[in-house]
């Protein structure tokens, strides 16, 4: 977080200038006005000028890599954050070599991790944004690993002629198998059960 103090003849020049030299707009700042401007004797002798405090709030990026480098000090964890923003989406790559520990089985500590860093993201936030965390590029190998998986059972699905079901997946996981096999024309897929055992069917088109 960053502030100034400036002075002005208005309250609204003060704080064009606290902007112009914080490089923000006035939705990414908070105001504070110390000191009313005065006119003094005649207009002319003893006036005041206007005062202002304007700090700069915390961006989405600043709350994520505050809150993750929290959590890696909290365990005695070195990691490397990097972050980028595009428009709603805060895209976040955590990596290190003890970083795996935090991805946990099937990602599941990762996905706790992804949505306690959403809440903190957007506690104050006037509008949404959209948290998005890897570790150690977890979801491109685990959504590669699916594809084949989900193709595997197919193929095995179509030999035996007998529905297969798939271990338990999160919504997201689910989402990755019925992609990969929507165009197949020899199978369809369906999901069933209640989470957290909700798990997808391959069956055998009749």
């Amino acid at each position: 977080m960053r502030d100034l103090q400036v002075t002005g003849k208005t309250i609204e020049e003060a704080v064009d200038k606290a902007l112009s030299e914080l490089n923000a707009k006035k939705e990414d700042v908070d105001i504070q006005i110390l000191e009313e401007p005065t006119k003094g004797f005649l207009g002319i002798i003893g006036g005041k000028l206007a005062k202002v405090r304007v700090i700069l709030k915390d961006t989405p990026k600043d709350i994520a890599n505050k809150f993750l480098t929290e959590i890696l000090e909290s365990m005695s964890i070195e990691g490397k954050i990097n972050i980028t923003q595009e428009e709603d989406i805060l895209k976040i790559d955590l990596n290190g070599e003890d970083t795996g520990i935090l991805i946990g089985r099937r990602g599941e500590t990762l996905d706790s991790l992804q949505l306690l860093t959403n809440l903190a993201v957007n506690k104050s936030s006037e509008k949404h944004i959209k948290v998005l965390l890897d570790i150690e590029n977890y979801r491109q190998r685990r959504e590669e690993s699916l594809i084949r998986y989900a193709n595997k059972m197919a193929r095995q699905a179509v030999k035996t002629r007998k529905d297969i079901k798939l271990e338990p997946m999160n919504p997201y996981e689910r989402r990755i198998v019925h992609s990969a096999l929507q165009n197949d024309r020899f199978i369809r897929t369906i999901s069933e059960g209640e989470e957290p055992n909700r798990r997808v069917v391959i069956s055998v088109k009749r």
